[in-house]
């Protein structure tokens, strides 16, 4: 298919210009120079597309040869949000971060992948590409999604998901879309009042420059095609048998952390379920030493 028709596409997500998407890469650049130094990137031909990821791993053996960890970061973003955690997790074992298809980065989309089997094909594909046959996955927000979708449809790679305020166990809500939009327009916002608003919405990012700049940037340079996924039914959790890990902020506007927290344990056999205080919507982000230790010691119980 040529990039005219891909272009043309209505399910395709699409930089608006080739001038906007170097604005983009430049602005991821400066976020992931906040990270781990990436060993190498990877682009992997999928089915769907092709799917741009960025390698990091330890200096030395046993870590080396410890199971992988794969990250899928949210909507809207791309892997360079994953800053605050490859330095930790990439000490302890290879950790690979996807840019997913769709979402603006350096992947790029030649099929729809929002459809719950075709999002499990496009992931297995791309773990396969890579040489992986086990792996711990680590999914936030739409990127929660993807991990729970994979665990239901195709659990065969999977040592473990680990699930960071994600997508996919309820219907997503207006209030969610209401904070979305809040904290875009208070990245313009004076950069006195920037603190201040970061506190009152739980947005980590408005204080982050690197992060800011991402954002802003990502808004105004990509368009995202794809409706919001719909949450997993309680019939599609109880098939899961992966080891799980459930993180919620104690005020995360994307899901009520709660009910959530009793409801998945009792459905996914053996599921561990906490609530983080004192951050909404990115655990990994507001408290990204606590969370990068609390995942690392899941991943070494399963391993």
């Amino acid at each position: 298919m040529s990039e005219t028709a891909v272009r043309a596409r209505a399910d395709i997500g699409r930089y608006v210009s080739d001038a906007w998407r170097d604005r983009y890469f430049a602005a991821c650049d400066a976020a992931y120079a906040l990270g781990a130094p990436a060993l190498a990137e990877e682009d992997v031909e999928t089915s769907f597309g092709t799917t741009h990821v960025y390698r990091y791993g330890p200096e030395g053996d046993p870590a080396r040869s410890r199971t992988p960890v794969v990250l899928v970061h949210g909507a809207g973003s791309c892997s360079a949000m994953w800053h605050p955690n490859t330095p930790a997790l990439s000490a302890d074992r290879p950790v690979y971060a996807i840019d997913t298809p769709g979402d603006p980065g350096r992947s790029v989309q030649r099929e729809s992948i929002h459809q719950p089997e075709r999002a499990a094909q496009w992931l297995d594909e791309t773990l396969a590409g890579l040489g992986l046959d086990r792996v711990h996955l680590v999914g936030t927000s739409y990127g929660g999604w993807l991990a729970l979708n994979h665990a239901h449809r195709r659990p065969g790679r999977l040592a473990s998901v680990t699930l960071l305020d994600p997508g996919g166990l309820e219907r997503v809500g207006l209030r969610f879309f209401v904070w979305i939009f809040a904290g875009l327009f208070a990245t313009f916002a004076p950069k006195a009042l920037r603190p201040r608003l970061a506190a009152w919405l739980e947005q980590p990012v408005l204080v982050m420059p690197e992060l800011r700049t991402m954002i802003r940037t990502a808004v105004r340079a990509y368009r995202i095609r794809r409706p919001a996924p719909l949450p997993l039914s309680e019939e599609e959790l109880s098939t899961i048998r992966t080891p799980l890990y459930l993180v919620l902020g104690k005020r995360s506007l994307l899901v009520h952390p709660q009910r959530q927290a009793e409801r998945v344990p009792r459905l996914v056999p053996g599921a561990r379920a906490e609530i983080i205080s004192g951050t909404g919507h990115g655990p990994q982000i507001d408290h990204a030493e606590e969370i990068n230790r609390r995942m690392l010691n899941f991943m070494a119980s399963v391993d």
